[in-house]
């Protein structure tokens, strides 16, 4: 088995263990989504709010970006509009929800695998236009997930003290 680049390992340290993994944080953007229902996942603090399933679609966009970024591909294919902040189903229920989940699996998956296979080489190269390094951008998608937790997390306790939760 080949080593890893220890900033590699790193990298993909940080984007797990933020994701899905054990992070000294705490609870993590794929343990903060678990077990909700529909009506949790589309409450909002107030109507210009974000909802937690708008919240977990655009953590899968942005994996979805910075991944693209790293590939060099084109923008625009990603599944769900608009892009950045995508629109819950025209039929937010339980199977909807199911898809969207899984979505946002692909996608963390997708940019770890591209992670797990990028050059060292690469870490300090910036994609067009974008003043922030490969490296860079890897380490902010993971801090992302961290801070679209809390804003999860924070969503759900003013639900249920609203009764936006069961």
């Amino acid at each position: 088995m080949a080593r890893t680049d220890p900033r590699i390992g790193l990298l993909l340290e940080m984007l797990d263990q933020n994701f899905d993994g054990r992070s000294w944080v705490g609870t993590t953007l794929w343990g903060a989504l678990r077990g909700l229902t529909p009506r949790e996942l589309l409450w909002r603090p107030s109507p210009r709010r974000h909802c937690i399933w708008e919240e977990a679609l655009h953590a899968a966009y942005w994996k979805y970006a910075v991944r693209r970024r790293i590939e060099g591909g084109s923008r625009g294919a990603f599944p769900r509009r608009p892009s950045n902040w995508p629109s819950v189903p025209s039929r937010p229920d339980a199977k909807a929800w199911k898809v969207d989940l899984a979505l946002l699996a692909a996608e963390h998956r997708a940019l770890h695998d591209v992670v797990a296979r990028l050059s060292p080489k690469r870490l300090g190269e910036r994609s067009p236009r974008k003043t922030w390094t490969l490296s860079d951008q890897i380490h902010g998608v993971a801090a992302h997930d961290v801070y679209h937790t809390g804003q999860i997390q924070l969503i759900k306790k003013l639900g249920a003290k609203r009764g936006g939760r069961r």
